[in-house]
């Protein structure tokens, strides 16, 4: 089952049909620990309004409220080798290698909620960054009380110049205007999104094909669970949270980003985000 923030309220995606909600505030609407259930009681008092076609003629919007988004780093073997190359100038290139092996995960702020931007939306890259990344990453919802309940698409923007320069400047590498895209929907599931589940981008300029790649989100070394006991040890999340859980893919380090290039993230099960460089 799918959850869709819009501007015709929250909707509903069962089984290729759509359905309304009669509730419109998001925030308590999604930090329910028993999500799943909820939504299966909703569906026996609506009636469908439209199929899947009828669901793309509406806006839909980023699926957060007054969520903050957080995420996590170095959790895929192809991410700290990637933050090695691009820090080994600057002599940083053991600090990712300890962290990916440390018992502690990387954990950083990403994003506000007028930070991040929805499907078809438009990203940034900084003015004053010279490479720059899209990281598709599964992102988990996680509820006031630290359980997860649902899975959305989550496209961590990152400034590879910055980061570089010095493992410190992470903060301005990763969190600024527009530098999160989130969506198009929560997927909330019973028993969890399947290990097997590929996540995938492209990014095409002027309709050329400029990357393209892959991976299954159970080559992640670090659980689910284990990455939100750490996140929620000491912080509290009144609305619920989102955490990015880090990323495989990444373009070769020949390439960044340009504007008007479009970024395609597709995870099996949820869907696709898309969005486009500013």
């Amino acid at each position: 089952m799918k959850i869709y923030k819009t501007t015709a309220g929250i909707i509903l995606e069962h089984e290729n049909n759509c359905f309304i909600s009669k509730n419109d505030d998001w925030d308590s609407f999604i930090n329910r620990d028993d999500l799943y259930q909820f939504l299966q009681q909703q569906l026996t008092n609506l009636k469908p309004v439209g199929q899947t076609d009828w669901l793309q003629s509406q806006k839909i919007l980023a699926p957060i409220g007054r969520q903050e988004v957080w995420a996590a780093g170095v959790t895929y073997l192809r991410s700290k080798v990637a933050r090695m190359e691009e820090s080994e100038e600057s002599g940083g290139a053991t600090f990712y290698d300890k962290v990916y092996d440390a018992e502690r995960p990387e954990l950083f702020f990403k994003a506000t909620p007028q930070r991040v931007v929805e499907t078809n939306g438009y990203v940034r890259i900084r003015k004053d960054s010279s490479w720059d990344v899209p990281e598709p990453e599964l992102t988990l919802v996680i509820t006031s009380s630290g359980k997860i309940v649902g899975y959305t698409i989550g496209n961590d923007m990152s400034s590879r110049s910055i980061e570089g320069e010095n493992p410190l400047y992470l903060p301005q590498a990763k969190v600024y205007d527009k530098c999160a895209g989130l969506g198009p929907c929560i997927l909330v599931t019973e028993n969890g999104i399947p290990t097997s589940a590929i996540i995938s981008m492209t990014i095409d300029r002027n309709n050329k094909r400029m990357f393209e790649g892959s991976t299954n989100i159970n080559q992640m070394k670090r659980s689910h669970t284990e990455l939100v006991s750490f996140l929620y040890r000491e912080c509290s999340f009144p609305n619920g949270c989102y955490l990015m859980t880090g990323t495989c893919v990444v373009p070769e380090n020949n390439f960044t980003l340009q504007s008007k290039d479009v970024i395609t993230i597709t995870i099996e099960h949820i869907g696709t985000l898309v969005n486009i460089v500013e």
